[in-house]
C-alpha cells in the first residue's frame, strides 16, 4: 500500500511539473540568436528528400514539428516546443504580409486545431516535412489551410542572409 501511495504521489508531481512547464512554453518570446537566416535555410535545405515518419525528430527522418525543431536547434541553438500546436502557442503571431524568412507557418482548422507547421523561406514558399517527405513547396496550396504565422527569433544581421 505504501509503495502504491508513493507511486501515486510521484505521478501527481510529474503531472503538475509537466503542466507548469507546458504553460510556461506558451509565453515564449522571440529568442535572440547569433545565427543568420542563411544558416537556418542551409540546414533546412540539407534535409530535403528525407522521409516523413510520424513522431520523428531527425536527423534521418522527420514529422513536421520534429523538422522545424531540428532546424532551429541545429542552426540557431534554439529549442522550440515539440508539437505544431505548442509551437503555434509559444510565439508571437505575425500577419501574412509581415511574415519573414525563418518564421513558422501553421496549418489546420483553427488556432486551436493546428495540425501542420513549416518553415517559411520567402517568395510564398516553405520547407516542411509531410507525407512526401521533406519538401519545398508553396504555402498556399489547395491541400493546406493557413491558420497563421509565428516569429521565433530575430536573426543576426551581421551574417549573410540567404
Amino acid at each position: 500500500m505504501k509503495n502504491l501511495f508513493t507511486k501515486s504521489i510521484i505521478a501527481i508531481v510529474a503531472f503538475f511539473s509537466l503542466a507548469v512547464a507546458g504553460s510556461q512554453m506558451t509565453t515564449a518570446h522571440a529568442a535572440s540568436t547569433d545565427a543568420s537566416y542563411g544558416t537556418v535555410y542551409k540546414i533546412a535545405k540539407q534535409n530535403l528528400g528525407k522521409p516523413y515518419v510520424w513522431g520523428a525528430t531527425g536527423p534521418s527522418a522527420f514529422d513536421c514539428s520534429g523538422f522545424t525543431g531540428y532546424v532551429y536547434k541545429k542552426a540557431a541553438k534554439i529549442t522550440i516546443p515539440r508539437t505544431a500546436q505548442a509551437q503555434y502557442n509559444a510565439y508571437k503571431h505575425v500577419s501574412g504580409p509581415s511574415v519573414k524568412k525563418g518564421d513558422l507557418v501553421f496549418f489546420g482548422y483553427s488556432t486551436g486545431s493546428i495540425s501542420h507547421v513549416g518553415l517559411y523561406v520567402g517568395h510564398g514558399k516553405m520547407i516542411d516535412a509531410q507525407n512526401r517527405g521533406v519538401v519545398k513547396e508553396r504555402v498556399h496550396a489547395p491541400w493546406w489551410h493557413v491558420v497563421g504565422y509565428a516569429h521565433v527569433t530575430d536573426f543576426s544581421t551581421t551574417a549573410s542572409q540567404d
